[in-house]
């Protein structure tokens, strides 16, 4: 049998033992239903006294069929789960991208690892800034930073001004008003700046890792169709035990 076909075994198995073990502990943790009694009354006058029927209450369970029951059960597990894990042992698989090796003989189990944390690192590759594509970007030498082109606005502040509404005439003085108005005071010269990574970059990361996590499920794969050699560990332990 190989090793992918243990590993899905022994998850029905695991299931189906962990419920079966459960229930016989609920039931051991019920001393009641391993007692039982029988009785009968005997009047001191055999011949004239009252005769009272029998009482008895039946055994219902008996430790040493349950022990045996889970030595049955777990056994299965046992064996099943040992010859998953001296298979593992020998389970391993290089990570290649195209023709190049860059993992030489990785264990199956941390070919599992492998898998999960690229799948993280995805998911947290794919949630990084990007810079804002509007804007045109360069890198600062001091800062190592992201930088755009300065950009220069008005600063202008506001004032009142008057205005003449009607001439002076000889008979009837100026007419004048204020009015809100604004001057140009100064200017804003702007440089934006960035620590996001730009979308070029952030798209061959992600498709790098993409890349590598068929390669490690590919390996995976491979190490999972071994041929798995049967172990027989349970026997062994219960009969110790004494189940």
């Amino acid at each position: 049998m190989k090793l992918n076909q243990i590993i899905a075994i022994e998850k029905g198995v695991k299931s189906r033992v962990y419920s079966e073990t459960t229930e016989q502990d609920k039931l051991c943790q019920k001393a009641e239903l391993f007692n039982g009694f029988s009785k009968k009354y005997r009047p001191l006058d055999e011949e004239n006294g009252e005769k009272l029927p029998p009482e008895s209450k039946r055994v219902q369970f008996r430790v040493d069929e349950i022990l045996k029951s889970q030595a049955r059960s777990l056994s299965e597990l046992f064996d099943v789960t040992a010859t998953k894990d001296w298979a593992n042992m020998k389970a391993v698989a290089d990570v290649k991208i195209g023709d190049e090796v860059l993992l030489r003989d990785v264990p199956v189990t941390y070919l599992l690892f492998l898998e999960k944390q690229l799948n993280d690192l995805h998911t947290a590759v794919g949630r990084l800034p990007e810079l804002d594509q509007n804007n045109e970007w360069s890198v600062d030498k001091e800062s190592g930073l992201y930088k755009t082109e300065m950009t220069q606005t008005h600063r202008v502040k506001p004032t009142k001004r008057g205005i003449v509404l009607y001439d002076a005439t000889d008979k009837h003085p100026a007419q004048t008003q204020l009015i809100e108005d604004s001057v140009l005071v100064g200017y804003w010269e702007k440089v934006d700046h960035s620590g996001a990574i730009s979308k070029t970059r952030k798209s061959e990361m992600l498709g790098k890792i993409e890349a590598l996590m068929k390669a490690v499920k590919f390996a995976r794969e491979e190490a999972n169709g071994i041929e798995a050699e049967k172990q027989t560990v349970g026997e062994v332990v219960f009969e110790f035990v004494g189940f």
